[in-house]
C-alpha cells in the first residue's frame, strides 16, 4: 500500500468532512433565522387578531368623502 496515496485520500476525505460540516451549519444557522421570522410573523398577527376582536370597528371603515 502506497503511504502517500493513502495520506493524499484522507486529508481530501477530511477537506470533504469540514465543508460538510460548514454547510451544515450555515444551513442551521438559515433555518433558525427563518424559524424566528415565523415566529415573530405569527406573534404580530396573533396581536392584530387579538386587538381587532377587542376592538372590532377600529380599521373597518375607511370615510374618504372630502
Amino acid at each position: 500500500m502506497d503511504i502517500a496515496a493513502l495520506s493524499m485520500a484522507l486529508s481530501q476525505m477530511n477537506v470533504r468532512q469540514e465543508a460538510s460540516v460548514s454547510i451544515m451549519k450555515k444551513t442551521m444557522d438559515q433555518a433558525e433565522s427563518n424559524g424566528e421570522g415565523v415566529v415573530k410573523m405569527l406573534q404580530d398577527s396573533s396581536l392584530k387578531t387579538m386587538e381587532q376582536s377587542v376592538r372590532p370597528h377600529i380599521g373597518s371603515q375607511l370615510d374618504i368623502r372630502g
